[in-house]
């Protein structure tokens, strides 16, 4: 099973993908997808289009996305809930489960600390996918601790819904 975690943002998009097929979680690529436009619509667009690429290139079975947090700035908050619509728009159009996690929900489940820093995260990251020299920015180890909470799950078969699927009658 191959899974796609998200760490949705409006100027740049994190994203990791793992396998998960054995006892262990297997890297398989991370990183962001930058947002150059200059307009909000053009930056939605490229978005989709970059989430597009990343779905037919890793052709995963599941989307891992983190849930939106409280902000201080509605404006950010705004921008980045839209961010989260355009991924949850591609994965429903390739019919795949979404799997949502708070962002403390996934620190704990990752490091043991719901309060844990970007530091404890990628720490963390780095050790159970056995990479120990891998060089990301937050976004992409904050995706691929989204990915590797979905697969945690899996392996240990807990019963988990997406929140929405490709599926859905809609409306």
């Amino acid at each position: 099973m191959i899974i796609l975690g998200i760490d949705p943002g409006s100027r740049r998009m994190g994203y990791g993908v793992v396998e998960q097929s054995g006892p262990q979680p297997v890297f398989v690529a991370a990183g962001v997808l930058p947002v150059t436009a200059r307009t909000e619509p053009e930056a939605l667009q490229e978005i989709k289009t970059g989430l597009d690429a990343l779905l037919r290139k890793y052709r995963p079975s599941a989307v891992a996305l983190e849930k939106l947090f409280f902000v201080r700035n509605q404006k950010t908050g705004i921008a980045v809930a839209q961010a989260r619509g355009i991924a949850l728009l591609a994965a429903a159009q390739k019919g795949l489960p979404v799997y949502e996690f708070a962002p403390n929900e996934i620190k704990a489940g990752i490091t043991g600390n719901g309060a844990a820093d970007k530091r404890a995260v990628l720490k963390m990251v780095r050790i159970i996918l056995n990479q120990p020299a891998l060089v990301v920015i937050d976004d992409a180890s904050d995706a691929l601790a989204s990915a590797l909470l979905a697969a945690q799950k899996f392996r240990n078969n807990f019963n988990i819904k997406p929140k929405n699927s490709g599926n859905s009658g809609g409306g």
